[in-house]
């Protein structure tokens, strides 16, 4: 999938290290995705400007990260049609990221943003990878092969770890 369907915004730059891993799982489904600073207390003329017509651009589904208050998920969530994934950041000015959490999470009725763990912006590019998936049989392939691939890696690691205390266990 080579055009732009799922787009990543976060209310600054010192969010990017986090968001930039939901973008990374984005890649590894073969994704197309947009990235930005979107700053819903800053400049909240683009935040209406993007989230009002980003259906209209062919996006599918958005992940907004941010930290402190955590407005932009909300606000996005608000003004968009599309599903909205939000990712708490743990910021500079963040209570441990409890208002980060909460500040998504506790979204009114009517007003839906589904909503990761702190810092979890690879569980949100995985999350909209598989909203994607459901219009898109080969995307819902790849999801199925990553899944496998992580059962795969629970085997092994309880196996290597039963070898291990066997090997202990005869000392």
């Amino acid at each position: 999938m080579d055009r732009i369907v799922v787009s990543i915004v976060m209310g600054s730059d010192s969010d990017l290290p986090i968001m930039k891993q939901a973008g990374e799982m984005l890649d590894k489904f073969g994704i197309g995705y947009e990235i930005d600073i979107v700053s819903a207390h800053r400049t909240p003329e683009k935040l209406y400007e993007f989230a009002s017509n980003a259906h209209r651009r062919g996006i599918v589904a958005i992940i907004a990260g941010a930290g402190g208050a955590a407005h932009l998920p909300g606000m996005v969530a608000a003004i968009s049609p599309l599903p909205v994934i939000g990712v708490p950041i743990m910021s500079s000015n963040s209570i441990d990221g409890w208002d980060s959490v909460l500040s998504i999470l506790q979204m009114p009725g009517g007003v839906p943003v589904a909503t990761v763990a702190l810092n979890g912006a690879k569980n949100a590019g995985i999350l909209a990878a598989q909203i994607v998936s459901t219009m898109d049989s080969s995307i819902q392939s790849k999801i199925l092969q990553y899944k496998q691939g992580l059962k795969e890696q629970v085997h092994l690691k309880s196996n290597n770890l039963k070898t291990s205390l066997r090997t202990e266990g005869d000392k």
